[in-house]
């Protein structure tokens, strides 16, 4: 590089009890370091908020390392590379990589990968071709595999795996595919445009009653990324041998004391049912199987996404908090730069 650049970026300035608000995150500014003997420097595009970042901000052990105060956050981000002092990734390359939450990055070349945005917008490869597709393709085929006539029943339906995982579950297989989101609108979209057939309002309550009502029958699989009433509802409506892919539990990841887990866990037993959790970071040798199916599917339009962006990263706690809110439908993006 021939100028020096100054990158803007988002530090943790506090951690949060309960839910975070703004005062828990700083805009800073840094310089951007030449970069060394096989890194590059990458102009991110577009990053990524996504909810396990809420238990990074706490400072607990877990399967992924705390934030640190005072530093940058890190995550998923697709951008430009600018600068390089690698033959393997030049610039001019998209590429996706860890270190969001910041306009520019430096790091090393074999923590970058190389995508093809030509067909598929780069964006694509923080929802549908990112972990958030795989989250769905895994949880649907290994953790809590659907088979031919199932029942699928998928919590938090209208965000980022939800809204990919129930036309996931139709290709698979499923007769019958049921989601909730919250509000009429959310589950308008999942009906039309998400490939549901049913879709419950939890904010309208009775949700264990609006299962019975949309799968009479019961359900064979069950995508947990709520937790909670979500949970219990799910183990009350399932048939005996069912699965549930627990790969989330936005319910309690704001809450002050631990919460309580679901009153009828015996029903699973009596059902031998199967509750199997699942990290996406231990799947990730299935990119690239999962992109190799979805990005004809995106190519083509019949799988289906939607999109939630914000602009600037000065935007991207608001986008965070926002998204552990619920206000956005499909994925939420932070758009860094055009």
């Amino acid at each position: 590089m021939t100028t020096t650049l100054v990158s803007r970026e988002i530090r943790l300035a506090a951690r949060p009890v309960g839910e975070p608000g703004p005062e828990h995150f700083e805009l800073a500014s840094a310089p951007v370091p030449e970069p060394a003997e096989g890194q590059v420097v990458v102009r991110n595009t577009w990053m990524s908020v996504d909810p396990y970042m809420r238990g990074r901000m706490n400072d607990v052990p877990s399967y992924i390392p705390p934030f640190r105060l005072g530093e940058a956050m890190e995550g998923s981000a697709v951008g430009e590379v600018v600068a390089s002092r690698s033959a393997e990734v030049p610039v001019g390359a998209t590429v996706s990589h860890f270190l969001g939450w910041r306009e520019y990055a430096v790091l090393d070349a074999a923590a970058a990968t190389v995508v093809d945005a030509g067909r598929i917008p780069a964006q694509a490869y923080l929802g549908a071709l990112g972990t958030t597709g795989l989250t769905a393709y895994v949880a649907l085929t290994r953790t809590a595999p659907v088979r031919e006539g199932d029942t699928v029943f998928v919590s938090a339906a209208g965000g980022a795996v939800g809204s990919v995982a129930g036309q996931l579950a139709r290709r698979l297989g499923a007769v019958r595919v049921i989601g909730s989101a919250g509000g009429p609108a959310k589950t308008k979209r999942l009906v039309a445009d998400f490939g549901y057939d049913a879709a419950l309002d939890y904010r309208a309550g009775r949700l264990e009653e609006q299962l019975a009502e949309a799968a009479p029958e019961g359900v064979d699989v069950y995508l947990d990324s709520v937790g909670g009433d979500h949970l219990r509802a799910a183990i009350g409506a399932m048939r005996a041998g069912g699965r549930i892919a627990m790969v989330g539990a936005i319910s309690g990841y704001n809450a002050e004391t631990p919460a309580p887990g679901p009153d009828n866990l015996f029903e699973a037993a009596a059902k031998e049912v199967t509750l199997r959790g699942m990290l996406v970071s231990n799947w990730l040798d299935l990119f690239p199987e999962w992109i190799a199916k979805a990005a004809p599917w995106l190519a083509d339009g019949t799988l289906r996404t939607e999109e939630t962006v914000v602009d600037g990263i000065e935007r991207a706690p608001e986008a965070f908090l926002g998204m552990m809110r619920g206000a956005n439908t499909g994925k939420m993006l932070v758009r860094l730069a055009g």
